[in-house]
């Protein structure tokens, strides 16, 4: 029974204290993505099980006929858009999910907004350049106390924002479902009453929400336009939650809005393929509000132990 891991873009899985629970199993990782599903297939055509982190691969039906081994998919994190589960049924592939934790994306999300807010990246790089205590055409950074930070979904990461904010002194507002924002209010936080206030009162913006096709795009170019100058658009989730293209129009032309960005539409990208990143006002990181090593550890870990599980039923069967 062989076992591959695909995306481990800094090859770091094997140096996990949980890999050991792989120590019994033929395991190959693939630091490299593949976006020839041919050439991935040629990679994978022994493999009986996959293990994937979170949405770097795409699993079509294109794939999965060129994959008759496969039996098992572990997704680390919880389950997404990325996997064809239809497909997956239909050639007899059984596909589990892991657990999430909202600590390392909520940490990394706070960070965005501090370096955002006191253009920290700029003063650095400009120091690093003998250049002292200048952000180029930013000017002054600002600091949160009194700021309004607006979250758009109110779940775990959400919840665990507006605790951050609350202790840097900010005003805090909640816009989503009317759940999301009665729950908000019991907490002792703001509600935005319409999507339109919620976008051109707030200082700060951070998108917290799931992908689905309910909330695909839900951030569109003129929600962006609503924003202040001198605004903050925060996104740690998913690139696919604005409007294409809606970014770069927006803050191509008013340089005086800002946006920090953790997540794109086609990944691994990079700057001289993204014409977004080539921006001043836009603060890039490559997705790495999940990749901290207790996050790893926790996401392998429960990967592993279900390919034991799953292994051990296919020998207590026998």
């Amino acid at each position: 029974m062989k076992i591959a891991i695909l995306d481990d873009y800094q090859d770091v899985v094997k140096d996990l204290d949980c890999f050991s629970l792989l120590n019994a199993y033929d395991v190959t990782i693939l630091n490299e993505t593949f976006k020839d599903i041919n050439l991935l297939a040629e990679k994978l055509k022994d493999i009986s099980i996959l293990v994937l982190i979170r949405e770097r691969t795409i699993i079509n039906k294109e794939l999965l006929e060129k994959l008759p081994k496969l039996k098992l998919i572990c997704q680390t994190g919880r389950l997404s858009s990325n996997i064809d589960l239809k497909a997956c049924e239909e050639f007899g592939i059984k596909v589990v999910d892991g657990i999430g934790s909202p600590i390392a994306p909520s940490e990394l999300c706070w960070a965005l907004i501090m370096n955002s807010s006191r253009h920290l990246y700029d003063y650095i790089s400009n120091f690093q350049n003998n250049i002292w205590q200048n952000s180029s055409y930013k000017g002054l950074g600002k600091s949160l106390y009194g700021q309004t930070l607006g979250i758009w979904g109110y779940g775990k990461i959400g919840q665990r924002v507006a605790s951050y904010a609350k202790v840097f002194g900010m005003n805090i507002t909640i816009w989503g479902s009317e759940e999301s924002r009665k729950k908000a209010l019991e907490d002792g936080f703001g509600a935005s009453h319409s999507k339109e206030e919620f976008f051109s009162s707030c200082d700060i913006i951070s998108i917290n929400l799931k992908l689905s096709d309910k909330s695909r795009y839900c951030v569109t170019k003129q929600d962006l336009e609503l924003m202040k100058d001198g605004s903050i658009f925060v996104n740690i989730s998913r690139a696919d939650l604005v409007e294409h293209n809606a970014l770069f129009e927006v803050y191509s032309t008013n340089k005086n809005k800002f946006a920090a960005l953790d997540v794109f539409e086609d990944e691994p990208i990079l700057p001289k393929n993204e014409p977004l990143l080539t921006l001043p006002n836009i603060l890039a990181t490559p997705h790495l509000g999940y990749v901290e090593k207790a996050n790893y550890e926790i996401y392998f870990k429960v990967a592993f132990e279900k390919i034991i599980e799953y292994a051990n039923s296919l020998y207590s069967s026998k």
